[in-house]
């Protein structure tokens, strides 16, 4: 306890200098930033405007990019910021206030797409039941159950980080990360290690086993059905498909990279594979969503034939 310092700020020390190409990388940034509010706001509104693309799936895919503008938000303004920064310091509060963000965007993403997931095995394997099943007012409360529940396990999870005693203040991310924080503790983290290891299990691994458990459910039903049902739902289901996947890939990457010595990691190699999950889904999510789905897609064509002619 003797060595714990006491200091207000914590230095993100994984921006590694590129001299003048900070500026090629913060116009690339902000570039990629505009795309995904640009995307994501498109997908938000076309569904909105749209009175036959309220049902459920549609509504869950907006919610999605709902979660999309809101964690890349949380990302980067400040990330631009450090750009072209030649300190990295950022508050103790500001710091948690970013981890709280990144994380529930992380496991809102998670839990939407076990959602989504529920909504494609009603719709495929209980197909006369889905109107009667999957109501307005169910969609409301699976997305609030969706919601609500990792925003309270998060901010408990911010609250037994933030009462630790720290022994330093260099976090080894270029964004706050918990379990980074929790590294520089002068005490046991026990506590700490417990609550994250169920936190895990329950916005991670419970969603992720539950997606794969409909898809197998899904598979089975159209083994035995024809060639056209297996299209349909092969082009309904497609796109969900890949958003799980990809999620799934670049939050693994981070999660290990977390428990990983970075100082064995080439600098680059490091900062790409920990910014994969904040970046990549919300920038991808729009156009597998708008481009496989036919509804949206139709849609998203005609409002810009419009605005051309």
């Amino acid at each position: 306890m003797e060595n714990s310092t006491v200091c207000f700020y914590f230095n993100l020390t994984m921006f590694v200098n590129i001299g003048h190409y900070r500026y090629l990388a913060f116009v690339f940034c902000l570039l990629l930033y505009s795309f995904i509010v640009s995307a994501n706001l498109v997908i938000i509104l076309v569904i909105s405007r749209e009175r036959t693309l309220h049902e459920p799936m549609y509504m869950l895919v907006s919610l999605l990019s709902v979660n999309s503008l809101y964690g890349s938000t949380g990302f980067f303004p400040r990330f631009l910021r450090d750009l072209l920064s030649d300190t990295h310091l950022i508050s103790h509060p500001a710091c948690f206030s970013q981890i709280y963000v990144i994380y529930t965007y992380a496991s809102y993403e998670m839990t939407i797409l076990g959602v989504i997931a529920y909504d494609r095995y009603v719709a495929v394997c209980h197909p006369l039941h889905y109107h009667r099943k999957m109501t307005t007012k169910t969609v409301v409360k699976l997305a609030a159950v969706a919601c609500f529940f990792p925003a309270f396990s998060d901010m408990l999870c911010i609250c037994l980080s933030a009462r630790l005693p720290l022994c330093g203040n260099e976090i080894q991310k270029v964004f706050c990360a918990n379990w980074n924080v929790v590294k520089l503790s002068c005490v046991t983290t026990v506590v700490n290690n417990i609550y994250g290891l169920l936190l895990t299990i329950s916005t991670v691994f419970f969603p992720l086993f539950y997606v794969l458990y409909t898809y197998l459910r899904i598979v089975l039903v159209c083994w035995k059905q024809t060639a056209k049902f297996k299209g349909k739902v092969f082009q309904s289901c497609l796109p969900h498909v890949i958003s799980f996947l990809i999620y799934s890939i670049t939050a693994f990457c981070d999660i290990a990279l977390s428990r990983y010595n970075i100082e064995e990691i080439n600098p680059f190699v490091a900062v790409i594979l920990s910014l994969e999950f904040v970046v990549i889904p919300p920038v991808l999510n729009p156009l597998v969503y708008g481009l496989k789905l036919p509804e949206i897609r139709k849609h998203i064509l005609r409002r810009f034939n419009k605005y051309d002619n």
